[in-house]
């Protein structure tokens, strides 16, 4: 995670009838990143978060500890580290977006989570993307998600990693990734990838709402049951640039 416009940003969607909520938690999160025990090198050391509304409105939290309602935020949620930031909150069904960034214009490996804490909502947490700057080695973008549902279960998803097509109110993004490539990671270890999403067996199925307007621009269209997914982005040749992750849910 860098400064300016390379901070991350996150991205999520609730659909759901007018009137109906979803309680969510949002993570910022740096000092306690891990792989296995072992601290990750480089991580951001003070992160902030700021969550974007569809009205304006924007909700910030520095230390999680110093929110109003820290103490109702569920154990398992609650950082080890208490520079570490989160949001607990109730929202409407619309587009929101989050910012991940060093309270001091630190820079560093960060991670941006949302979780759905009310799955029997009529409201669903149907969305999530994350947006920043794809290096390569360990700094290439990871995003994540997980799945839940009974044994036996399914749900059909859309994952993409995009590049060349990303622009802020139609003007391009500075220094976007060329040439992205998305690898999904399966619980059972097994890797499904993609470079180019018209080179995919099943492109023609893709609904066209999220066909990539770019063709070196990767998606993956897959049914999945319930367990944790793991999606890498990077430059199909090595590349570097602003890219986006982001996992679409089809189906409820």
């Amino acid at each position: 995670m860098e400064t300016g416009d390379n901070v991350l940003i996150g991205g999520f969607i609730i659909t759901g009838a007018s009137g109906s909520t979803k309680l969510v938690a949002i993570r910022g999160l740096g000092p306690s990143l891990n792989v296995n025990g072992v601290p990750i090198p480089g991580r951001l050391a003070d992160p902030s978060i700021e969550l974007h509304k569809p009205d304006g409105s924007t909700v910030t939290n520095d230390n999680w500890r110093n929110a109003p309602n820290a103490g109702n935020v569920p154990p398992a949620l609650q950082p080890t580290d208490d520079r570490e930031s989160v949001i607990l909150t109730t929202l409407t069904p619309g587009g929101y977006t989050v910012i991940v960034k060093g309270a001091q214009n630190g820079t560093g490996v960060g991670l941006v989570e949302a979780y759905d804490l009310e799955e029997d909502s009529p409201a669903k947490l149907a969305n999530i993307s994350t947006r920043g700057f794809v290096q390569t080695g360990d700094n290439v973008m990871i995003g994540g998600f997980i799945l839940r549902g009974p044994s036996g279960s399914s749900r059909k998803v859309v994952v993409r990693g995009l590049g060349p097509s990303l622009n802020v109110n139609g003007v391009p993004i500075p220094g976007r990734l060329s040439d992205p490539l998305i690898e999904l990671h399966h619980p059972d270890g097994s890797v499904v990838t993609n470079d180019n999403w018209r080179a995919a067996a099943n492109a023609g199925d893709i609904p066209p709402n999220l066909q990539a307007t770019d063709d070196r621009e990767s998606i993956i269209l897959t049914t999945l049951s319930p367990g944790g997914y793991t999606v890498i982005v990077k430059g199909a040749r090595g590349e570097t640039g602003v890219g986006l992750v982001e996992a679409f849910q089809l189906d409820n």
